[in-house]
């Protein structure tokens, strides 16, 4: 390994212990004010921080699929809630694309080991005959184009696949806004 490489997997390891940890105080405080059971008070909290909501509301969102704690639906909902059809369309995309992106680039760090802390075996292992028999970006396409589908381990599951990172991003990209437009149009709906 190189040192280039050992650097690199320092970094991502003192960053993944960072956002643990933030991750934890945030679930810690989410619990308290019941925000994790009611998107209406996760909504009500995010207005409260004025202009840096969707800063906060965007860093809730690349967390909510690093570390999937919060679900996806009830968070993009949220965004929907607090911001609007529009603005919450582009702060869920912007969110969940960078979180995509760093789940991806985790995986493909640390691997497998990493994808089993956060997920439960028999789901992984249900998407990896996927990636063995040469289907998973098929699966992987249709998991972030169709809502409901766990996109978050997708990501995960494509950071240990032989899937590009372009491939990856070009999915992820156009992809994700027909849940997300799906998501905003449930909203204005009902």
């Amino acid at each position: 390994m190189t040192d280039d490489n050992k650097t690199l997997k320092k970094v991502m390891m003192i960053m993944t212990i960072i956002i643990t940890i933030l991750l934890l105080a945030f679930i810690i405080y989410a619990i308290k004010m019941n925000l994790l059971t009611s998107p209406e008070l996760l909504v009500g909290r995010i207005k409260k921080y004025g202009l840096i909501g969707p800063i906060i509301f965007l860093l809730i969102q690349i967390v909510q699929v690093v570390f999937p704690v919060i679900p996806g639906g009830a968070s993009c909902l949220a965004g929907t809630l607090a911001f609007g059809p529009v603005l919450g369309f582009i702060y869920n995309y912007a969110g969940l694309t960078l979180g995509s992106i760093m789940a991806f680039l985790l995986s493909r760090n640390f691997g497998l080991p990493l994808i089993k802390k956060l997920f439960k075996e028999e789901t992984i292992n249900k998407y990896l005959k996927y990636v063995k028999n040469k289907k998973f970006e098929k699966v992987f396409f249709l998991g972030i184009l169709l809502p409901g589908a766990p996109d978050d381990l997708l990501c995960y599951i494509a950071g240990i696949s032989n899937l590009t990172f372009r491939r990856f991003f070009l999915i992820i990209i156009l992809g994700k806004p027909l849940t997300l437009i799906f998501y905003s149009l449930f909203i204005e709906l009902f």
